[in-house]
């Protein structure tokens, strides 16, 4: 079954692979920002999507921003911004940083001034992130070393190496040398974190070809209320376009209290 399992995976894998590939060009164009999609409009929404916007307007307006891992740009959550927007959740800004980043403080700062300029333009104090790959290293830097958390409620990962990852070894660039299990910068980002702020959901697979090993993208960090969620038989790629981690992490952005206080951990997908 786990075998059957991987095979699809693998074969998901490769199909989105290629449809990324003949996306990406588009992706290097930036991303454009505007104001809520359809405002409060809900005539296109289902009855279930309509009653999150009756019963909470704030908890679906609020901000969601989506950050790209390495190399890549905005079009890797082609498919996870429409499943986004399809459940109610209508405030979805991507953003790209330099594929050429040698440094991951630098883009975290990228980040802070990209979270500025959307708490500026929509009066939200505070925003959720889900990133994908590297963009996760990047957002958990910028929450709990650079005072993020005050802007950031939820961060929600996906793949991102958190304690490293063993195929940063193969080259020699800079960037991959922060990324190597045990670095200066490993250590760094993975010091205790205390009075964190910011809710993080961490999904990772057991079958991630980029974070090796794979449970290095789950998250231990004292000081941080982290939930892991893990995942069977998904490739790297496929984390951001996969029904089941969509719904889940709609689901997970909307089970929040009023307060903005962290709800329990939830059974892990199978």
């Amino acid at each position: 079954m786990a075998t059957a399992q991987a095979a699809i995976g693998a074969a998901v894998e490769i199909v989105w692979a290629t449809t990324h590939l003949s996306l990406y060009p588009f992706g290097t164009r930036a991303p454009r920002r505007g104001g809520a999609r359809n405002g409060y409009r809900i005539e296109h929404l289902s009855p279930v999507q309509r009653g999150r916007l009756v019963t909470d307007v704030t908890e679906a307006g609020t901000p969601i921003l989506l950050l790209h891992g390495m190399a890549d740009n905005h079009s890797i959550f082609a498919l996870l911004r429409r499943g986004l927007l399809r459940r109610g959740f209508n405030r979805v800004f991507s953003m790209n940083y330099s594929v050429r980043t040698k440094d991951v403080r630098t883009a975290a700062v990228q980040l802070a001034e990209e979270i500025e300029a959307i708490a500026e333009e929509t009066g939200f104090e505070r925003i959720h992130v889900v990133a994908h790959s590297l963009g996760g290293v990047v957002a958990r830097y910028y929450v709990t070393r650079l005072g993020g958390d005050e802007r950031v409620h939820t961060l929600v990962t996906l793949g991102s190496p958190h304690q490293g990852t063993l195929l940063a070894h193969l080259l020699p660039a800079s960037l991959l040398r922060q990324l190597r299990p045990g670095s200066p910068f490993m250590q760094e980002i993975n010091q205790p974190a205390p009075e964190c702020r910011t809710r993080v959901i961490a999904f990772w697979s057991d079958t991630d070809e980029a974070v090796v090993p794979a449970v290095n993208a789950s998250l231990h960090q004292e000081g941080v209320h982290s939930t892991n969620i893990r995942l069977r038989g998904i490739g790297h790629l496929s984390l951001p376009i996969l029904p089941s981690v969509v719904h889940q992490i709609a689901t997970r952005l909307t089970q929040l209290d009023s307060e903005g206080t962290p709800t329990a951990s939830v059974t892990a997908i199978a």
